[in-house]
């Protein structure tokens, strides 16, 4: 497994006491999987990206990324954020070359590894452009391309459609998924969105209302080789989608 959680459980304090976010989190995460993460709203699906990301600690248990106990951010591990955060001064070449500056990498070495990126995927004759230029599709697919140049093993994606209207939505997750899936990279996704989730992953864990624990983990073996636009038609569609929302719907 590239990325493990043994019984992770953190507790942090809030002006009203302690507050138990996550409570004994087991699950792996294969090289090359795409898991994605549902729950009710404020369970700690965010949370959860942030121990593995090393920006938390857990209160108790462990979190390995590469075998390796996670106390600190990584190089292995890229963050994909809600909201694109493209510096509006800077153009797309020297937004998606923000972390190769940060890393200390010489300035040939970024452009030889962005231009690279940029051309792969339709966006180097925008490369001058600013992000007020272009579309919420192309800016997420600018702020995946940042993420990327770096390098990760895994991707950490929260919620990076959902600032997105439906149609651009849909065509944009499939997009990122067919890059994710090109670059060989292995993705954890946190949405909302039960059908996104069916659409994008090999694996979906359901995690109950907080303090958030693993209500159930479900491997979409049939649906495994069907692009994202052509599972919704896919006949296991309709049980996932029902199955999932009955466990998110249940107090426990």
């Amino acid at each position: 497994m590239i990325v493990e959680l043994q019984n992770a459980t953190l507790t942090y304090q809030s002006p009203d006491g302690e507050v138990e976010a996550l409570q004994g989190i087991t699950f792996g995460v294969r090289e090359g999987e795409f898991v994605s993460i549902v729950g009710p709203s404020g369970c700690g699906k965010s949370t959860l990206l942030s121990l593995i990301a090393g920006l938390e600690a857990p209160s108790s248990g462990a979190v390995l990324v590469d075998g390796e106990a996670v106390s600190a951010p990584s190089p292995k591990v890229g963050f994909m954020p809600q909201k694109d955060q493209l510096f509006p001064w800077r153009t797309i070449l020297g937004n998606v070359t923000l972390g190769l500056e940060l890393q200390g990498l010489p300035r040939r070495e970024q452009l030889a590894r962005v231009n690279e990126l940029l051309e792969r995927y339709g966006l180097a004759a925008f490369a001058g452009k600013t992000p007020a230029q272009l579309s919420g599709g192309m800016r997420q697919r600018c702020a995946l391309i940042r993420t990327l140049a770096t390098s990760p093993k895994i991707l950490l994606l929260d919620e990076p459609f959902s600032a997105l209207d439906y149609q651009t939505r849909l065509s944009v997750s499939a997009d990122i998924y067919s890059i994710i899936r090109r670059e060989h990279k292995t993705a954890l996704l946190v949405t909302h969105d039960i059908s996104e989730a069916i659409s994008l992953s090999d694996r979906i864990v359901v995690l109950s209302r907080r303090p958030a624990r693993i209500k159930a983990v479900h491997t979409l073996e049939d649906l495994a080789g069907v692009p994202p636009m052509a599972r919704r038609d896919h006949p296991s569609f309709p049980s996932y989608f029902q199955t999932i929302w009955k466990e998110l719907d249940v107090n426990v």
